[in-house]
């Protein structure tokens, strides 16, 4: 997993031959181009309109010379009068008339001749000379300053149409619908190494011959050896992907072009599979090049699901990606770079050698690579002496690089609360509480009935995970509120991680989750609705034992699951497809999932019937403490295991019940993330 970029590693085995690329966005000054442009446009407009000037009120040329005989046209009326071919204009005051008092408007006012006749025009200077009205010609306008008005709206038009075009198409230049989306890193801008990745060994080792390649690749085509088209790096979300392939090239020292699998797909026909093409010619111009697909399955899924016969947008794209990475020669050192966490749903056209040769797992770390990731992320932050990396690599078993730089960053912000000189463990503890069962709710109001129910029933979890053999030990219990309507938690957290489950260790957790529900029915003769989420999750869990791992002798050893679930995404759900059993199978199914559920609820029951005394005890003391550390629990139940006073709990039933039954409505009290091997319930 990836550190810090405030603390990147030098590296000083770049390649010097390849090419350095200029840092400045070619489509931020190609912006700046069009904005001169149409600003140019404008200001040519607005001149050509200035130029030809302002004609003023128009007076007919019969009645002009009518006033002009009359004389009710003088000479001190009339100022700067000009004859053109089509007109003639004048003012009733001249430029340099000087005025007192109040400034007076200057009135203009243009005639059309309407003959441009040499006879008509002799006739009016005679006139205008017997009024003794001072007049002059102006010449006409060069055909090119006629034209300028025209010719600067048609550019105007012209350029808006392209500059929509360019802002609907994407970056780059005009007319750029088929300009590829992908951002080039230029060398220096990468400046992740391995030095900054942790916790991956495994995937740091195998992309490590992908850098020597790109740093020397006569050595292996000295041998016949082919290029190793691309590389799909798969794993959880979190893991670490993108950042090792910003270590790879920031290892080789060559420019770097990243994007995701959804900017190649836009709404026209035949743009998903330009910009593709796009993209492989940039790089092919600046190789040694490694191009990076985050989310690939936006774009590489399998073909086929369209209608028949229909046109599918990204199937065109992917055809033309399975051409492009398939088709450059073997004298180009590009390398294509593909992450995604579905690995399952990709086309296996792309899969296969020749595309991407390699696939490199980017799995969840062990205690020891969080150890490291955890590690490269306390650098930037102070922390105490007292701080134990390796204890808190062990309490988050399941966490990937991402959620253990965010409770890095947690424990930092915890202690800056608590005015902290430095970071300290307790606030790692926090912070791992809150990254797996939420925000804390301290002002929270909790009437006390709903409070001492919530007591017993997490309590009624913890002492059946503390009874029964084959589950993990119990961390930490509490009743005060976290997460999205949490109302209390039992925190269990495993001595180690866990590959495998055996099916002991799977019906010991399906009676841990029923164990707060049965104390419910014990102590208060009845039950609520704060038990939906255990329900959900046991029936879940009771179904995967009978139709995917084969644990139900009256099934066989056979596999029944309808849905296809993700191996890095099995939180997200399954896709359920049409079930292909008949009606008789899937009722044996499900009277195997409810024999499964009501044995542990049995155990469950069981076990806290012993235990009455016990429960109750647990109970009044989470009242009282609010929190209790698996210490004071284990204290508790040696205690009551030499017979001390019974203690009830005030408005509980002192009756044991029958067993419970029936299918209530619930509302969740839990948190967590069923996924991780940490049980909260």
């Amino acid at each position: 997993m990836s550190g810090s970029p405030e603390s990147p590693s030098e590296n000083g085995s770049g390649n010097q031959n390849a090419p350095k690329t200029p840092r400045k966005d070619r489509s931020q000054s190609g912006g700046s181009f069009w904005y001169l442009l149409v600003a140019g446009m404008l200001a040519a407009v607005l001149f050509s309109v200035v130029t030809r000037g302002y004609k003023g009120e128009k007076v007919e040329y019969s009645e002009f010379i009518q006033r002009v005989r009359d004389k009710s046209l003088r000479q001190d009326q009339v100022h700067e009068l000009k004859i053109t071919e089509a007109w003639m204009t004048w003012q009733d005051q001249s430029k340099d008339a000087v005025t007192t008092g109040k400034a007076t408007l200057v009135r203009r006012y243009y005639t059309p001749l309407l003959s441009a006749s040499e006879q008509t025009r002799n006739e009016l200077c005679q006139l205008l000379d017997q009024a003794s009205i001072k007049y002059g010609f102006s010449e006409p306008a060069p055909e090119w300053q006629q034209m300028l008005p025209l010719l600067a709206t048609t550019l105007l038009l012209v350029g808006g149409f392209i500059f929509v075009l360019r802002r609907v198409g994407g970056a780059g230049s005009a007319m750029s619908f088929g300009r590829s989306r992908g951002r080039l890193y230029a060398q220096e801008d990468v400046q992740v190494t391995f030095n900054d990745v942790a916790g991956i060994d495994e995937a740091v080792e195998e992309l490590k011959e992908v850098v020597e390649f790109l740093k020397t690749p006569q050595k292996y085509q000295a041998l016949g050896g082919r290029i190793p088209r691309g590389v799909l790096l798969v794993g959880p979300p979190g893991t670490g992907k993108t950042m090792l392939a910003k270590a790879v090239a920031g290892e080789a020292g060559v420019p770097f072009f990243g994007l995701s699998g959804s900017d190649f797909v836009e709404m026209y026909v035949g743009v998903g599979a330009a910009r593709v093409r796009d993209m492989f010619q940039q790089a092919l111009q600046r190789s040694p090049a490694i191009i990076f697909i985050d989310e690939l399955d936006a774009l590489g899924k399998v073909r086929g699901s369209g209608a028949p016969g229909g046109h599918d947008e990204r199937e065109q794209t992917l055809n033309a990606l399975l051409v492009e990475m398939d088709g450059f020669g073997t004298d180009h050192s590009v390398i294509v770079m593909g992450a995604t966490n579905r690995p399952e749903t990709l086309d296996p056209a792309l899969m296969r050698p020749g595309r991407f040769d390699r696939h490199v797992l980017v799995d969840r770390p062990d205690i020891k690579g969080r150890e490291k990731i955890l590690n490269v992320h306390a650098r930037r932050i102070k922390m105490s002496d007292e701080v134990d990396l390796k204890r808190v690599a062990k309490l988050t078993p399941g966490f990937v690089g991402a959620d253990l730089a965010n409770l890095v960053n947690e424990a930092a912000l915890l202690s800056a609360r608590r005015e902290d000189k430095r970071v300290t463990m307790k606030s790692f503890e926090d912070g791992i509480e809150r990254v797996m069962a939420g925000l804390e709710k301290t002002s929270r109001i909790i009437v006390e009935d709903v409070k001492r129910r919530v007591a017993c029933h997490e309590s009624g979890h913890a002492l059946v995970a503390a009874s029964l053999p084959h589950t993990d030990p119990v961390h930490k219990i509490s009743i005060i509120p976290r997460g999205m309507g949490a109302l209390g938690y039992m925190l269990q957290l495993p001595e180690d991680d866990r590959e495998l489950l055996t099916q002991s260790e799977l019906q010991s957790r399906l009676a841990v989750l029923l164990g707060g529900i049965a104390a419910e029915q014990i102590v208060y003769n009845e039950t609520s609705t704060g038990a939906q989420n255990d329900l959900q999750r046991c029936s879940d869990l009771a179904r995967r034992m009978v139709t995917e791992f084969g644990m139900s002798p009256r099934m066989g050893r056979m596999y029944y699951s309808d849905a296809q679930r993700s191996p890095f995404l099995a939180g997200s759900g399954a896709i359920v497809s049409e079930s292909m059993h008949a009606e008789a199978t899937r009722r044996e199914i499900d009277l195997e999932v409810k024999r499964l559920v009501d044995e542990a609820y049995r155990t469950a029951q069981e076990t806290l019937t012993s235990q009455r005394t016990t429960l109750e005890r647990l109970t009044a003391d989470l009242i009282e403490m609010e929190t209790m550390s698996a210490e004071h629990m284990h204290r508790v139940i040696e205690e009551n295991r030499r017979g001390p006073k019974l203690m009830t709990v005030p408005g509980a039933a002192l009756e044991t019940p029958a067993e419970a039954r029936g299918d209530d409505s619930q509302q969740q009290d839990t948190s967590g993330d069923g996924d991780r091997s940490v049980q909260i319930v």
